[in-house]
């Protein structure tokens, strides 16, 4: 009886497991998730989603249903775990590049700001770099359109004094600027327009999910 208990134990910490949903991965299965059922479940494609406007951008899937519950649930309870499996996914796309970017996750002008930026900045796999800084605080986005969203966010960023200057070999890598949900694009290009005008070669964005813009269905640009 003992020895089966103690076989089990060791089973349960020798078979890798969905870190989303608990159940084990199957044999072969990339690891270390999500399963092929969360990834059916939260609709992720199997390459994401991308496209270019108002900035080239790269996604796991659309923020909708179960994903975006699932976002919503992390903004609160963030999962180091969760947030990892999640960002080895988004990070494949660049995972061959000859020139291995840099990331750099978009700052909060909160203490208690939104924590999943810097946990996918950090889960990503890539050198991570810190030269953004908030100038002033801004307004909470949920309820602006897409005008008031460029006004609340323009010149809300800068680089710092001792990184507004990068060296020759981080001017010729690729930047990415790293959030949770992309909607507009206000937040990523205010972003993106500091680090440009601080010499970095700014690539785009990746985030774990986009917004469907109204009337229009953003699965035609899954790949």
């Amino acid at each position: 009886m003992l020895a089966q208990l103690l076989q089990g134990c060791l089973d349960l910490i020798a078979t890798p497991c969905c870190p989303l949903c608990q159940n084990p991965l199957e044999p072969g299965a990339p690891g270390p998730g999500p399963c092929g059922s969360c990834l059916h479940r939260l609709d992720l494609p199997p390459l994401g989603i991308h496209g270019d406007q108002p900035l080239p951008w790269w996604s796991l899937g659309l923020y909708e249903g179960q994903l975006r519950r699932l976002l919503l649930h992390q903004r609160q309870n963030p999962s180091p775990v969760v947030i990892a499996s999640l960002g080895e996914r988004l990070a494949e796309p660049w995972a061959a590049s000859p020139l291995r970017p840099l990331v750099v996750a978009i700052p909060s002008w909160k203490r208690q700001g939104n924590p999943l930026p810097d946990l996918i900045s950090r889960s990503l796999g890539f050198e991570q770099v810190t030269p953004l800084e908030r100038t002033r605080p801004t307004l909470g986005q949920h309820h602006l359109g897409k005008g008031l969203r460029a006004l609340n966010q323009e010149g809300a960023f800068r680089c710092r004094p001792g990184a507004a200057r990068p060296g020759p070999l981080l001017r010729r890598r690729p930047l990415l600027i790293v959030d949770d949900i992309l909607t507009t694009g206000a937040t990523a290009c205010a972003a993106a327009t500091a680090l440009g005008a601080a010499g970095y070669r700014v690539e785009g964005l990746l985030c774990l999910a986009r917004t469907p813009a109204k009337g229009r269905d953003l699965r035609s640009a899954r790949r």
